[in-house]
């Protein structure tokens, strides 16, 4: 259907506002019994993850076993399967939730969805072994409301992400979706749009940090005949998967703030800039867009006001430079994807020569719920310069890896041992670097400090797009370094020189360094040749490249004396600084290591203890792989 006015929008509201009833009666503050249909139940609905990473472990399959158990229980006109975006909680997927009693399946494999039919929709009963037991006390947890993954969090991007049906615009009408973009048509002027946001100190996303509302009222107030409103949804940040969740899980959020934005700026013509290998998020993202033209929400006299807007998509092949703004334009013009100096700034002239608006998906999925809630209500939140929450994918040598959304001013020890569940496997916290391959890696003493852009580039390192990778006692923080420093050089367009030659002259001092050939002049090299490029690189990407090694060398310098000086890698992660050592207490000449060794390094007889000869070895670790009396030893 069409829609035309407000009463349209809010029929269907309160019509499709039905189905999510069971799930947000669900959240109530109590642990609930499980109430299936033995139970008395009259309607249950099971919420299968449909995210990448859930996807890529079969929950598609799950669904689909949980619909054919239903169907054979007699049971499928009560209880609905329903597949939504990511839940978060990635490293307990696949992940399964019943309502409305809010039982929280973790690692939920295809074979095991008769049995939750059977013993919990059917008989009533909590599928015990499925469910997260905290590994702090043991303790069986079933409500995840009640996990300290999720005590700490704020979900506002996030808040529909594994909630709603991301592919039924209907479920997000019924969670006030599309109001926003209605207020804003029939009741306010684009200049009462973007002082909302001004006021609600909502500061962008993707890396920079700066203003939303600024960047709006500098697009609104150039004259043009033509204007356009740009996503920039090519998330490149190595373990980073913030905007592709939003996408996946709530693609129609994206879609009203596009509006939103076009109508605040005087723009009609939308683009998002998606790279191609994300399928499933172009999916979900294509599925909203013609479901808003079909209920006309996009296309022309929207609400029937005068306003018109429509979303058209383009993909990237992939290059992380082209998350910059201007490099992201040229990719999007057909040209090759390198930044240009500003000013001009995108907002005076930015694709094809028009004024353009780029914003990336964490920001304008915060836009709906400013406009709807109020800018004081977001202002409320967070710290005095940093407003709101912020995503972050938090991965590396933790516990609870996974998609949080956190307010600004939450440390980062909150974030790791509350929230991250601490350090896998009991090992000694190391490092944790924000902000992608272009942050700076943070110590212990910098637990404490509060999250926001100005802490954390005070601390020097970066909020960056929310890449957020904890690292434990095994590793070497040069060879981390040296691994993104890596990536930013294969990803640099070439353009200027500093990036261009002065990085790949900092990997060559690191790859010295690691192979055991550093001198201590090396690190007076690194020191000034990396501060060198943040002064004088063209675009973020080279101006933040160096940041990995600069604050690796702030705060781990013995580490690196160590490589230089000593030539020893104490992780024991730099395998030119290993040497292998046969104990002859321990060796009884099994033979093994001497057969398995490629480059013939070991030497001795059957049945007498064997010897390395350091010349030869090539620090494979093939012999201590296959010694079955741990008789060799690295160091």
């Amino acid at each position: 259907m069409k829609i035309q006015t407000t009463q349209d929008l809010q029929a269907i509201r309160q019509r499709a506002r039905q189905a999510l009833l069971l799930r947000e009666e669900s959240n109530r503050s109590v642990e609930a019994p499980c109430c299936g249909l033995a139970g008395g139940a009259e309607h249950l609905q099971i919420l299968v993850c449909g995210g990448t990473g859930c996807k890529a472990s079969s929950s598609r399959l799950i669904a689909d076993r949980l619909k054919a158990a239903l169907a054979a229980k007699g049971a499928d006109d009560r209880v609905e399967v329903i597949t939504v975006g990511c839940f978060g909680f990635c490293e307990k997927g696949p992940i399964v939730k019943v309502i409305p009693d809010n039982t929280f399946y973790t690692q939920v494999a295809p074979e095991d969805a008769e049995e939750i039919v059977t013993e919990h929709i059917v008989g009533g009963r909590k599928v015990e072994r499925l469910l997260y037991v905290d590994p702090k006390d043991g303790r069986t947890v079933s409500d995840s409301k009640h996990m300290d993954f999720y005590r700490k969090q704020k979900r506002i991007a996030l808040r529909n992400c594994g909630f709603i049906d991301p592919e039924n615009i209907e479920e997000y009408i019924a969670r006030h979706g599309y109001l926003a973009l209605a207020d804003c048509l029939l009741h306010k002027q684009p200049a009462d749009v973007v002082d909302v946001i001004k006021r609600s100190g909502l500061r962008g996303r993707g890396g920079g940090g700066f203003p939303t509302g600024l960047k709006w009222e500098f697009a609104a107030s150039r004259q043009a005949d033509v204007k356009y409103v740009v996503c920039n949804a090519d998330e490149g940040d190595p373990g980073a998967f913030m905007d592709r969740s939003i996408m996946e899980g709530d693609p129609h959020s994206v879609v009203e703030a596009m509006a939103i934005c076009g109508y605040a700026i005087g723009s009609g013509r939308g683009l998002v800039y998606i790279r191609a290998e994300y399928p499933l998020a172009i999916h979900r993202l294509k599925t909203a867009i013609g479901q808003a033209r079909d209920y006309g929400l996009l296309g022309t006299r929207i609400l029937g006001t005068d306003f018109s807007f429509d979303i058209e998509i383009r993909y990237g092949a992939g290059a992380f430079v082209c998350g910059e703004e201007t490099a992201l334009i040229h990719s999007m013009e057909g040209k090759r994807g390198e930044p240009t100096l500003k000013p001009p700034f995108p907002a005076e002239s930015g694709y094809r020569g028009k004024p353009t608006n780029v914003n990336n998906v964490e920001t304008l999925a915060n836009i709906p719920v400013i406009l709807t809630r109020g800018a004081e209500w977001f202002a409320s939140i967070g710290t005095e310069r940093s407003k709101g929450t912020k995503v972050f994918a938090l991965a590396g040598k933790i516990n609870n890896v996974g998609l949080i959304e956190v307010p600004m001013g939450t440390t980062l020890r909150e974030v790791i041992y509350e929230i991250g569940g601490g350090i896998k496997g009991g090992k000694k916290f190391k490092a944790v670097q924000t902000g992608g391959p272009s942050g700076g890696c943070l110590t212990e003493k910098h637990l404490d400090t509060p999250i926001d852009f100005d802490n954390l580039l005070a601390a020097g390192s970066m909020m960056g797009s929310g890449g957020m990778i904890v690292m434990d006692e095994d590793d070497c923080m040069v060879s981390v370094a040296r691994f993104y420093l890596d990536f930013t050089v294969e990803e640099s367009c070439g353009k200027c020189t500093p990036c261009r030659i002065g990085n790949k002259r900092l990997l060559e001092l690191l790859n010295k360094i690691t192979s055991g050939k550093g001198t201590e002049q090396d690190l007076e090299k690194l020191s000034t040749l990396g501060r060198v490029i943040k002064d004088t690189a063209l675009c973020g990407l080279g101006q933040t490249s160096p940041n990995p090694v600069l604050s690796t060398l702030d705060n781990f310098y013995d580490e690196y004396l160590e490589h230089v000086r000593d030539k020893v890698c104490r992780a024991r992660q730099c395998k030119a600084l290993l040497t292998y050592v046969i104990n002859p207490t321990l060796c009884v000449g099994c033979h093994l290591c001497f057969k398995h060794c490629p480059a013939d390094a070991i030497m001795g007889d059957v049945r007498k203890p064997h010897v390395i000869d350091p010349g030869k070895c090539i620090k494979c670790g093939m012999c201590m792989a296959r010694c079955k009396f741990k008789a060799i030893t690295v160091s």
